[in-house]
């Protein structure tokens, strides 16, 4: 395998660690489908290791330095640990250091061992002055590096550190990949079709409605369209999740959140719906306003949020997302887009971005892969769901053939069933949390229930890592935790099947009046843990 094939570059002394640990970590990540260069067995022969070792650096996307007692007497060790940090000032290769018995100080402040490993450098003159330097300045930077010390694991098993170093690669992996291809598979040509619907070269007011199936992309589609246009427009609001939020928290509150946004200040809280709509139309009749209003679901909503379809200026542009094409024809929307899945072709792109991080899968991979594919049927989000799962599971024949027997089970009932054998998947930790988010803390600051989970014995970090690569959750740009409508619905109904459904009997409440009138009740069950009250 070529240098520039690599994710993945270790960095060890061969007598500490090159048959325990280090041999471990490489086979595990190789299991996991990640391209990992070790020099023992990728070196070329009659070639120097220098050379070849410091281009792998290159061209890998992380580099994994494992400092073990003797590391620092190595000249080659340090090369290779100038050069990552070179790589990481000059393109930002990400380093993840592992102290393996050794202290993180020891390496950044060249005390003990390492200390006396580079005064042995100095003394034989086996580099120059400048060598020397910059050895010392890259065990400073790294020893400083947030990473994994053996000591600090729980009863220093090795192999719960290995795992922990598995999935927070392929977290890396896939969020780097991530930020250069979006995932937007199949998406340019419906794209052109709604710009086509609502073009703004004409100043009447224009509504277009987006619908189909729940994950197969409204959203994404209608966000992508928002964004192109919203340079040519002053006024504009994005409003996410209109269902949940007026379910959850009413329409008034949905109201408020669109007369602030177009407002662009603060003012007074509207305090009926007949009163927002008012307002609406009095403030915004005379603005040219672009609007998304994302996963509707009932034509009042509309009616609330839109009043009569003339109220906004002249060249106004409205998206909106439904699973309802008839709350769109009841509201009389004219220009409607039906989001179709993806073809065969691009549903393996897609699949094969989020298994394999590549536009295609391996030859070995191709059959078992097209199968996968076949039982998605299209729809984007199972194909994320279903390769992240794989992502992280390996890419063992046998523990793909299992996936593919569950999957083509799950194939008749539905896209539930077959996100739920993902969610089974998942440890007790990872469920509790998963539950959490899908029924209470969505859109929440990730930095905020964090302190709660650890409050209830949970380990969030390594849980929020797992979820993520799984493609269960997201974790945004300003930190908030998000999750897809139809992983929501999965994880309430979850919940709601708890001990025959009966609502007293529930581990979570999210609709606030079931959570107030659980409050005033005399007696109520132990079970229930968390509730939302306040909107």
């Amino acid at each position: 395998m070529e240098g520039c094939d690599y994710e993945v570059f270790l960095s060890f002394r061969g007598p500490d660690t090159r048959t325990g640990f280090t041999d471990h970590l490489y086979i595990h990540l190789t299991d996991a489908g990640v391209r990992t260069y070790r020099d023992d067995e990728d070196l070329r022969v009659g070639e120097e290791i220098g050379p070849d070792l410091l281009g792998a650096i290159e061209k890998s996307k992380i580099s994994i330095p494992i400092f073990s007692k003797s590391y620092a007497s190595s000249k080659w060790c340090l090369k290779e640990l100038a050069q990552m940090v070179e790589c990481r000032k000059r393109k930002g290769q990400i380093i993840m250091p592992i102290f393996y018995h050794v202290e993180p100080s020891e390496v950044r402040y060249q005390t003990g061992g390492y200390g006396e490993a580079l005064l042995v450098h100095e003394n034989k003159k086996r580099v120059d002055d400048e060598s020397i330097r910059k050895w010392r300045a890259a065990l400073n930077e790294v020893g400083g590096l947030k990473g994994w010390d053996t000591e600090n694991v729980a009863n220093r098993h090795e192999g719960q550190l290995i795992k922990e170093v598995v999935t927070k690669v392929l977290s890396e992996l896939k969020k780097a990949y991530l930020v250069v291809s979006d995932f937007l598979v199949g998406v340019d040509d419906s794209v052109k079709a709604v710009e086509g619907m609502i073009a703004t070269n004409t100043d009447d007011v224009k509504i277009v409605g987006i619908h189909g199936v729940g994950g197969i992309g409204k959203s994404t589609l209608a966000k992508v369209v928002y964004n192109k246009l919203s340079r040519e427009f002053a006024n504009c609001c994005f409003l996410a999740d209109v269902r949940e939020t007026s379910h959850s928290k009413g329409i008034v509150f949905v109201q408020n959140q669109l007369i602030s946004n177009l407002s662009k200040k603060a003012h007074p809280g509207i305090n009926s719906k007949d009163e927002g709509i008012m307002a609406i139309e009095e403030r915004f009749s005379s603005k040219k306003v672009l609007i998304l209003l994302d996963d509707v679901d009932k034509k009042d909503q509309l009616t609330a949020l839109l009043g009569r379809q003339s109220c906004f200026g002249l060249g106004s542009r409205i998206l909106i997302t439904t699973r309802k094409v008839n709350v769109l024809r009841e509201f009389g929307v004219k220009l409607t887009y039906l989001v179709g899945g993806l073809d065969p072709e691009r549903s393996l792109q897609l699949f094969s971005m989020h298994v394999f991080r590549s536009d295609h899968p391996p030859i070995e991979k191709m059959q078992q892969s097209r199968e996968i594919v076949k039982i998605a049927e299209g729809l984007p989000l199972t194909l994320e769901v279903m390769g992240s799962t794989l992502s992280i599971r390996g890419q063992g024949n046998e523990m793909w053939n299992d996936y593919l027997v569950k999957w083509k089970k799950a194939h008749i009932e539905g896209i539930r069933s077959k996100l739920m054998i993902s969610y089974e998947e998942l440890d007790s930790d990872q469920r509790q949390i998963f539950l959490d988010i899908a029924c209470l803390v969505h859109e929440y600051d990730k930095n905020t229930v964090i302190y709660m989970w650890r409050d209830c014995g949970l380990c969030p970090i390594q849980s929020l890592e797992v979820l993520q690569l799984m493609s269960l959750i997201k974790i945004g740009e300003d930190n908030k935790l998000w999750m897809h409508d139809q992983l929501k619905d999965l994880g309430r109904e979850i919940v709601s099947q708890e001990n025959g459904g009966e609502l007293d009997k529930q581990s979570r409440l999210w609709n606030h009046n079931d959570a107030l009138e659980m409050l005033l009740r005399e007696k109520t069950d132990r079970r229930l843990t968390i509730l939302v009250v306040n909107p």
